[in-house]
C-alpha cells in the first residue's frame, strides 16, 4: 500500500506541474500502478474499463484482459478483474452494448502457452499472430461466442455506439485489412482494400465513419519489405498516418500526412477532429505524444507534453474524461500506467488556425503588396490590411483613433556613403486588448520588407527593381501575430494581462518603428512584464532548430520555455537581449524580450523569399509555442529583469572579411552547419556546398557560429586558409581566399 500511494503521489505531482502545457487534462489520477497497461476503453456508461495487462510481478507474463471498477478509489491490481482465460496472449478488449460482456482477441485455442515474440534483428517489429481469433466473454470470464474461426489473424475489435456492428482488422483476404461484421459474427464485409496494414479502427459517434491507421507502401521497396515482413507474420509500425472512412467502405480520406508513426486515434465526441498518438516531431524516434487534428486533416495542436509515451486515448461516452496510457512516471520509465482525467474542452477561438496563417503570409508577401517597402505604397496597403484585421478583432488603437502610429527618420540610400541621407517617414500598426489589468505583455513583429531594392539591403547582386516579397522576412512572423490577436481578442478568456499587439516598420532601415513605439510604451502601460519578438519564423528545419534571444534578460524565462517548448523542436538559447530585431528596442528600456527565430537561408533578402517555402507545420507550431509562453508570463503575474552583459551571451567580434555562407544558428556544438552558400564569395570558389559542417578556418577550430565569427575576425582581406568541413561523415580539406 505504502508504494501504491508513493505512486500516487508521484503523478498528483506531475499533473500539478504539467498543467501549465496540458490545458486540455485537468484532476489526472492513476489507475494501475507496474507492468504494462494499455488499451483501456469505457464501458456504455462509463463506469468501468477494460484493459491489457502484462504485470510479472503479479504473475500475469503474457497479455491478458482485465475489468476495473472506476468508483474504487487508489485502486491495486487486486481491484483488477480478470475477464480472459489467462492462457495464450490477447489484446484488444471492448465493451458490448449491454455492459455485461467484453469483446476481445485471444491466441489461447492455438496454445495456451504465450507465443514467442518476433526475431526484430534490430527492428521495432509487431507480431501478427495467426492463432489470434475474436470471442466474446461474460464479466466473470466465461466465453460465451467465438465470432472468428477463419485461418490467419483475427483482432482488434471494436462496437459502434450505436450496437449495431463490429469493426476488426483481418488476414482473410492476404492483406491486414478493417471489416466490419454484425454482433453474432455474420454479415462480414470487407471496408479498406489498400495494400498495408490496415487497423486500429474506432467507430464515430453517430457510427458513420470510421478512422484507423494504416502503412501504405508505396515504392517498390517499401513494398517489398512489407510484404516480407507479413509473410514472416510481422509488420514493421514505424510509418503509419491516420485516415477516415465511412462504414460502408465509401470516401477514404487521408487525414495526417506527418510521418514516422500516427496511430491509435480515436473521434473527438462532436467526431470533427481525432485524437491520436504520434512521434512525428521527434528526432530520435521514441517520444510519443497526443496530439488533436481537425477531421479534415488542419490545425493540428498537441495535448500532452510529458513524458515519451502517451497513447491510446478514449473518452468516456458523455465526453467529459479521458484515459489513456502513458509511462510519465519519472524513476520508472519503462513501465506503462493507465490514467484517467478530466477532459477540458479548447475554446475553439485559441486553436491556431491554418488557413489563417496562410491567408496572412500569401496577402502580405503577395507581388500586390510590393515587397512592404517602409514609406512606400506597399507599405500602406500592408497597413490597411493589418488595420482591418484589428479591426474585426474589436481591438483598440494603441493612440488616438487609429491604429496607424506615423513616424520620420533619415535613411541612407548609399550604402557605401554615410552622408547621403534622405527624410523619409513609415507607419507602425498597434492594436490593444484593453482588459483593465495592472500589467501587460507587448508582442511584436516587423511587417515591412526590401521592396524593390530602393533602400540597398538585397543580398542579390544588381537586383533594383525585382520585388523582395518577404514570405519569412517577416510576412511569417505578421501572420502569427495577427493569429495571436484573433486568438487572445476572440476567446471566451478575460486574461490577467493587457496584450499589446505591435506591427513594426522601418526594421530593415535599423529597428526605426520599434525604437519609436518603445518610447511611449511604459507612459501608457507601466507594468510591462514581456515584450515577444517574431521575427523570421517561417522556414523552419527538418530538426526542427528553433533560437530564442533575449533569454538571459529575465531568470524567469528558462523554466518557462522548458516547461511549453513543442515536442521534438531543438531549442537553442541565446541570452543576451539585443540583437538585430525589434526586441533591442524593448530590452532596452529594461523590459525582458524574447526573441523567436528559425534562420536564416538561401532565399534570405532576396526576391525570392517566397510564399511556397514557408514551413506551415513550424509556423503553426511556434505561433502556438508563442501564447502558452504568454499565458505563463500573465499567470507568473511578475517578470524580474536582468541586463544581459556582453559576457553572459556570446560575444560578436569585428571581421573585415566574409565567407559567404548561410550558418545554421542551431548551437550543435560540433562546428558551422552550414545551410547556403552565395555564388562567387570565398566559400562557394573554395567548393564548400550546402550541408557541410565547417570546423575549422586554417589552424582556428570552430565549435559554433560564435567560434566561426571568431576565426573570421583573425582574417584580413587577401588572406588564405585551408578549409576543413565535414562532408557526409568524411573530412574534407578546401582552400579559400578571403
Amino acid at each position: 500500500m505504502k508504494k501504491v500511494v508513493s505512486a500516487f503521489s508521484v503523478v498528483a505531482f506531475l499533473g500539478s506541474v504539467s498543467f501549465a502545457q496540458e490545458v486540455n487534462i485537468k484532476n489526472l489520477r492513476q489507475l494501475t500502478n507496474g507492468g504494462d497497461n494499455a488499451e483501456a476503453y469505457f464501458s456504455p456508461d462509463g463506469t468501468k474499463l477494460t484493459m491489457q495487462v502484462t504485470n510479472p510481478k503479479e504473475g500475469v507474463e503474457c497479455d491478458q484482459i482485465y475489468e476495473l471498477d472506476l468508483s474504487i478509489q487508489n485502486p491495486t491490481f487486486k481491484d483488477l478483474k480478470l475477464i480472459s482465460t489467462g492462457t495464450g496472449r490477447t489484446t484488444c478488449s471492448f465493451f458490448m452494448p449491454d455492459g455485461k460482456h467484453i469483446l476481445y482477441a485471444s491466441t489461447h485455442e492455438g496454445g495456451h502457452a504465450c507465443p514467442a515474440p518476433p526475431k526484430a534483428n534490430g527492428k521495432y517489429l509487431w507480431p501478427i499472430f495467426p492463432e489470434f481469433d475474436i470471442y466474446v466473454a461474460d464479466l466473470n470470464g466465461k466465453i460465451v461466442n467465438q465470432l472468428t474461426n477463419t485461418p490467419g489473424y483475427d483482432a482488434e475489435a471494436v462496437l459502434s455506439p450505436d450496437g449495431k456492428k463490429i469493426a476488426f482488422t483481418s488476414m482473410r483476404s492476404g492483406d491486414l485489412e478493417i471489416y466490419t461484421m454484425d454482433l453474432d459474427g455474420s454479415n462480414v464485409k470487407q471496408i479498406t482494400f489498400g495494400l498495408g496494414y490496415d487497423g486500429g479502427a474506432f467507430f464515430s459517434h453517430d457510427s458513420k465513419k470510421l478512422v484507423f491507421r494504416s502503412s501504405r507502401p508505396k515504392t517498390e521497396e517499401e513494398i517489398k519489405e512489407y510484404k516480407d515482413l507479413l509473410s514472416q507474420g510481422l509488420v514493421a509500425p514505424t510509418n503509419m498516418e491516420i485516415y477516415t472512412v465511412n462504414v460502408d467502405g465509401t470516401d477514404l480520406k487521408q487525414v495526417t500526412n506527418l510521418g514516422k508513426a500516427n496511430w491509435s486515434p480515436y473521434f473527438h465526441p462532436s467526431d470533427k477532429s481525432i485524437i491520436f498518438s504520434s512521434n512525428h516531431h521527434s528526432v530520435h524516434g521514441y517520444d510519443f505524444q497526443l496530439f488533436m487534428i481537425d477531421a479534415d486533416g488542419t490545425n493540428l495542436r498537441q495535448i500532452t507534453f510529458e513524458s515519451n509515451f502517451n497513447a491510446f486515448p478514449m473518452f468516456s461516452p458523455d465526453g467529459k474524461k479521458l484515459v489513456y496510457a502513458s509511462n510519465r512516471i519519472p524513476d520508472k520509465p519503462k513501465e506503462t500506467n493507465v490514467y484517467i482525467a478530466d477532459w477540458v474542452e479548447t475554446d475553439a477561438a485559441e486553436v491556431v488556425q491554418d488557413k489563417q496563417l496562410k491567408k496572412h503570409v500569401s496577402t502580405l508577401a503577395s507581388d500586390k503588396m510590393e515587397g512592404r517597402l517602409t514609406g512606400s505604397k506597399g507599405e500602406q496597403k500592408a497597413a490597411k490590411y493589418i488595420s482591418s484585421e484589428l479591426k474585426k478583432y474589436g481591438l483598440k488603437p494603441y493612440e488616438g483613433k487609429s491604429y496607424l502610429q506615423k513616424f520620420n527618420y533619415k535613411v541612407r540610400l548609399n550604402p557605401h556613403d554615410s552622408a547621403s541621407t534622405k527624410d523619409w517617414h513609415g507607419t507602425n500598426v498597434i492594436g490593444v486588448l484593453d482588459n483593465g489589468a495592472k500589467n501587460t505583455i507587448v508582442i511584436g513583429a516587423h511587417y515591412d520588407h526590401l521592396g524593390r531594392n530602393e533602400h540597398h539591403h538585397s543580398t542579390k547582386v544588381n537586383s533594383e527593381g525585382e520585388i523582395h516579397n518577404g514570405a519569412d522576412d517577416n510576412a511569417s512572423g505578421t501572420a502569427a501575430l495577427l493569429e495571436l490577436a484573433r486568438m487572445y481578442a476572440t476567446n471566451s478568456t478575460k486574461e490577467k494581462v493587457n496584450y499589446v499587439f505591435a506591427f513594426f516598420s522601418g526594421e530593415e532601415d535599423g529597428l526605426i518603428g520599434s525604437k519609436h513605439m518603445a518610447e511611449s510604451l511604459k507612459s501608457k502601460f507601466p507594468n510591462v512584464l514581456t515584450m515577444i519578438n517574431m521575427d523570421m519564423i517561417g522556414r523552419l528545419s527538418k530538426d526542427k532548430a528553433l533560437v530564442i534571444g533575449g533569454v538571459g534578460s529575465s531568470p524567469d524565462f528558462g523554466p518557462i520555455i522548458d516547461k511549453t517548448k513543442p515536442a521534438g523542436f531543438t531549442i537553442t538559447i541565446d541570452s543576451t537581449g539585443v540583437g538585430p530585431s525589434d526586441h533591442t528596442s524593448f530590452y532596452l528600456k529594461d523590459i525582458p524580450v524574447l526573441f523567436f527565430f528559425t534562420g536564416t537561408h538561401m532565399d534570405y533578402h532576396k526576391p525570392s523569399d517566397d510564399e511556397e517555402k514557408i514551413n506551415y507545420y513550424g509556423l503553426r507550431a511556434i505561433t502556438g509555442f508563442a501564447a502558452r509562453v504568454a499565458n505563463q508570463i500573465a499567470e507568473k503575474g511578475q517578470m524580474t529583469f536582468t541586463k544581459t552583459k556582453v559576457e553572459t551571451g556570446k560575444r560578436t567580434p569585428k571581421y573585415k572579411v566574409t565567407l559567404g555562407v548561410m550558418p545554421d544558428y542551431t548551437d550543435h556544438g560540433d562546428g558551422l552547419h552550414i545551410d547556403g552558400v552565395v555564388d562567387g564569395k570565398a566559400a562557394a570558389n573554395a567548393g564548400v556546398v550546402a550541408g557541410d559542417i565547417l570546423i575549422a578556418i586554417g589552424d582556428c577550430t570552430i565549435k559554433d557560429v560564435y567560434g566561426y565569427m571568431e576565426c573570421l575576425s583573425k582574417l584580413q582581406a587577401g588572406d588564405e586558409r585551408e578549409l576543413t568541413v565535414i562532408r557526409q561523415g568524411k573530412e574534407v580539406k578546401l582552400k579559400a581566399a578571403f
